[in-house]
Formats: structure tokens, C-alpha cells, sequence
């Protein structure tokens, strides 16, 4: 399982580690996941998704359904 967030995609970023001499040498810039339990209202149950940090606030904004279908998920095979 590739590491990018399910519901906003964001997935590594690359980079470089820059020395002190400014020598670059390239590096990976992983996600922070976490695996979630959310509760889905609809469902009547909770939904384990594995989420960037930055989801998990945007969730709690916008609310489960609205973020599953703008990344077009359907929460009823998970």
C-alpha cells in the first residue's frame, strides 16, 4: 500500500538535505499518516481510513461525506 492520504491524495514530496558545505544530497518527504476511526453518520458505523494530519482538521470542518465525495470515495466498501 502506497503512502498517500485517502481522502485529499496527498502523497511524498522530493527534496534535498542541504550540508553546511551546500552539498545536496536527495531525500524523501513522507506524509504524516494516521489511521483513523471516524464515525460515519449515514453508515451508522465507523470507517477506518489512513489520513494525513492535515485531513484529519479539514474533517472535522467539513464533515466525512462532503470530503468522500469530493475525492469521489465510497464509504460504503470500506
Amino acid at each position: 500500500m502506497s503512502r498517500t492520504c485517502e481522502l485529499t491524495g496527498k502523497k511524498a514530496n522530493n527534496g534535498y538535505a542541504v550540508s553546511h558545505s551546500h552539498r545536496r544530497t536527495k531525500k524523501l518527504q513522507q506524509v504524516n499518516l494516521q489511521e483513523k476511526r471516524v464515525w460515519w453518520p449515514q453508515g451508522k458505523r465507523f470507517v477506518t481510513l489512513r489520513l494525513s494530519t492535515k485531513a484529519i482538521k479539514t474533517l472535522e470542518k467539513k464533515g466525512i461525506d462532503a470530503m468522500a465525495k469530493a475525492a469521489g470515495i465510497d464509504l460504503n466498501k470500506m
